[in-house]
């Protein structure tokens, strides 16, 4: 075997000179690598957390978004409710004024005395005929008594011609309906058990209960919401 020739200087020299190129190069590629690998995690981050972002503003966006919502919902029930209320209100207080001015005339009717007497007869004949009894009370105001027992005597005559029998008209004289009302009779039975009110303020008053429906339609028109009428 013959032994292993010795390198010259410049030749260990060359072979440092390669073996340093080569761990620079490997270095710098694995710099490279490194670096590739860091931007492609940094992108990643980045993308994630923009995304996190993005849904955290979506979501509070969304949250405020229908918080405002219900918010605007809830301003317009209120406005529609209070409107419903006041247009309510007035239709109310147009429907009192009618029936407020309604008793200013009725009150009126007793002013034409001869009139008022043949209103009188019939009230108190109605009275006679939902009786149907030979002993009645006639009770009305003060002012309307001599009117009373006037249009007692008439009514008497007409009940009797056509119930066939007789009947006794007690008109009171001690206890009287109230002097500021419109006036009409309050005819009792023989036991003072059953009265027939026969007022003109009770008049009106089943009048504007059953006339109601129908002045409701006259002054608002039909209501969108009302499906039956009384």
């Amino acid at each position: 075997m013959s032994s292993a020739r010795a390198l010259s200087d410049d030749q260990v020299a060359g072979e440092l000179q390669k073996m340093e190129s080569f761990i620079r190069k490997e270095a710098e590629e694995k710099s490279r690598e490194i670096k590739l690998k860091a931007d492609e995690e940094y992108e990643i981050e980045k993308a994630s957390i923009v995304r996190s972002e993005i849904n955290a503003i979506d979501s509070l966006y969304e949250a405020k978004f229908k918080k405002a919502t219900l918010a605007q919902q809830i301003t317009k029930s209120t406005i529609a409710n209070k409107t419903r209320l006041k247009i309510f209100a007035t239709k109310e207080q147009a429907l009192e004024e009618i029936f407020e001015d309604a008793e200013a005339e009725l009150k009126k009717i007793s002013q034409d005395k001869s009139s008022y007497t043949k209103v009188l007869s019939g009230l108190i004949e109605e009275g006679l005929f939902a009786l149907m009894e030979e002993k009645v009370s006639v009770k009305g105001r003060k002012q309307d008594l001599e009117l009373i027992k006037e249009a007692a005597k008439t009514a008497k005559a007409h009940f009797e011609e056509t119930a066939k029998f007789e009947v006794q008209i007690n008109v009171v004289e001690t206890d009287f309906l109230n002097e500021s009302s419109a006036g009409g009779v309050i005819i009792i039975n023989g036991t003072g058990k059953i009265e027939v009110n026969n007022t003109l303020g009770e008049r009106l008053q089943l009048l504007s209960e059953t006339a109601l429906p129908a002045v409701r339609l006259e002054l608002f028109g039909p209501s969108e919401t009302r499906k039956f009428f009384d």
